[in-house]
Parts: C-alpha cells; structure tokens; sequence
C-alpha cells in the first residue's frame, strides 16, 4: 500500500536526557495533533555505538502507550517513523543495521528516517525551507543546507571544539576568574566572586572538576552568571560573550547557503540564547554583518517536532531536506524525496 495523507507517523528525539515519542495522523498540512510520551532514561551508548536493542526497549511500549492514548485513531501500522539521536553519524551504525527490520515487524514501518540531532531541530526550527539552524546549550553546532546538501560546522565537543556555547562560556567566565585570583591580567572579581559562591573556593574546583563526566554541563552551569554579570557592566563577563557571538557567527556564515541570497533563513535554538541580551545582541549585530541577505527567525518547533515534520514528509512523498549517508538516513518502500524547493513562504 502506498503511504499518503492520514496514515500514522511517529517522530523520536533521542538525547541525553531521555527518549521522546510523538505519534500523530498526517495531513495535506504536514502532521496533525500529536500525542506525545516521555522517557527519563537515555539509550545506551557503547563501544558499537547507540545500542539498538535498548532503543527499541524503550520505544515500542512508547509507540503502544500512544496509540492507547489515541484511542480507535491510534490504530494500524505505521507508515513512516523518523528517529533523531544526538551522535547518529558516527555511532548510529548498530541502528542503521538493525531497526529498519525490526520496525517494520513490530509496528509495520514502510518507511524509517534516522537523522542526527541536528537534522531534526533544523526541521523543528524551519521546516523544509533553505537557511541555517544554530543550536546552542551545553555544546553548538551549525547546520545549514539549500535543500540539495548539507553542511554543519562545531559541534566537535568541548575540548576540540564547541566555541560560543554554553560549556565555552562557563569555561571562560572561570578561567576569568582564575586570573583574578591570581592577579593576572584580564581577570574579573566579579566573576571569581561569582565562581566561589556557586563552587566554593576556585583553589579546589580543578579537584572538583577534571574527574568528572558531566564535566561539559558543569562548566555550562556558570553561563547565566557570565550573562547576569555582563548585564551589570563587567567589561570582562562582557567580552566573553562577544567572543561567543563571534564564534556562533563564524559557524554560522560557514554554512549558510550563499545562493539562496534574500530568502535564507537563521534560527537560533537551544538553551543558551535563554541568557539573553548580553549575548544576542553582539550576535544579532555579527550576523547582521556578516550574512545581510539573511534573516533571524524565531524556531517554528523543537527537534521532536521536527522527527514528525520529517516522518510525515517520507509518508506522503514530500520530503525536500536532502538524504545523507550520515545526516539523514532513509529506508523502506522507495521513499521519494521531492523535487524542486518549497515556495518561499511555506512552511
């Protein structure tokens, strides 16, 4: 049977914190109202990558609870399901190999779409329209494409890479203050006064910092200070936030698409633009500078909005966000990316 409108379709955000699952219907429009089931517990990742078996652990009794919820619409197979997970192009290998198989006998999968993150939340932000999404918490990556290709920039994690986001920032705003504790040049007292109040005396953060493995996400948990400081007037909190917004703005003129000049679309998401002003003001004006035929708009959606967005597209043949090896992943009955760009304006 060919898919089309009003089949089932499920999207997935796979993440650190956990495992997402919207089931919805589609439409002319793109997914209808979705029912949504949340899990606390991320899959396992090993040596042999993102270990299928506790992904499908987890996510078929999701896919059953929201079709109870659903009640009689939740009924009949599945005809398409898209699956966002942070690290899928390079340790997505073991779902590459085993989930099209094991989908389509448990749930009647037709057609499957394994994407990295950062495929989805460019989804969740701007649909199928050319442009560029910048996602920003703990880490940043850039991802940009004019619907023929993809291209991503950072997103290498916090020790080669990551620069501007929120592990950056906090790395900088202590390493600030480190410099003041020892009368250095370029330090801050208010930042290291900053730093003793949320860790205690800084002479026993190293100790308490280098063994741990959340170290990424402890480093992010001094941004806001970074920002509240740099909106009382420290010119050196100030200045690390400006160095943030160049390198976002860096990652992003590297893979905004040149030829779409007047159409092409910046979102930023993430949970580090939540600082505010003191950081997207210098970057509004970077951008501004430096990509004037594009323009900032707010994310339309998150990265699970974005799985459904990309699992209804594969089930009525309208999916325009190109195939990748790594990127965007597609299986099944012959799922027919689109042809031609969508109209400016659509969504």
């Amino acid at each position: 049977m060919t898919p089309g409108p009003g089949d089932l379709v499920v999207g997935v955000d796979s993440g650190g914190s956990g495992l997402r699952v919207a089931l919805a219907r589609t439409s002319a429009d793109g997914p209808g109202p979705a029912e949504t089931v949340v899990s606390r517990t991320p899959v396992r990742t090993g040596d042999a990558g993102i270990d299928a078996g506790h992904l499908l652990e987890q996510l078929l009794p999701m896919v059953r609870e929201a079709r109870d919820r659903t009640g009689p619409g939740g009924a009949g197979p599945v005809a398409a399901l898209a699956v966002g997970a942070a690290g899928m192009g390079t340790l997505g290998g073991r779902l590459r190999a085993e989930l099209p198989a094991a989908l389509a006998d448990a749930l009647g999968v037709r057609r499957l779409a394994l994407a990295a993150d950062a495929v989805t939340a460019y989804a969740g932000a701007l649909g199928q329209r050319p442009g560029t999404v910048v996602a920003a918490g703990t880490g940043m990556i850039a991802t940009g494409t004019d619907l023929t290709a993809w291209r991503r920039a950072d997103g290498w994690g916090h020790l080669l890479g990551d620069y501007g986001g929120g592990a950056w920032v906090g790395r900088e705003g202590l390493a600030a203050a480190f410099r003041a504790h020892d009368g250095r040049r370029g330090g801050s007292p208010a930042l290291l006064a900053a730093a003793e109040r949320v860790f205690g005396p800084v002479t026993g953060l190293p100790g308490q910092l280098y063994p741990r493995s959340d170290r990424p996400a402890v480093l992010a948990s001094f941004a806001p200070e970074v920002a509240r400081l740099a909106a009382e007037g420290d010119t050196v909190a100030d200045g690390v936030l400006r160095e943030a917004a160049r390198h976002i703005a860096d990652a992003a003129e590297a893979v905004c698409p040149e030829e779409s000049a007047g159409g092409a679309e910046i979102a930023l998401t993430g949970g580090l633009f939540g600082i505010g002003d003191p950081l997207l003001v210098p970057l509004r004006g970077e951008l501004t500078a430096r990509l004037p035929y594009a323009r900032v708009v707010p994310p339309s959606g998150d990265p699970l909005s974005g799985a459904l967005l990309i699992a209804s597209a594969l089930a009525t043949d309208s999916l325009r966000l190109p195939p990748d090896p790594t990127m965007l992943f597609l299986t099944g009955d012959g799922p027919r990316p689109a042809t031609g760009r969508e109209p400016a304006g659509t969504r």
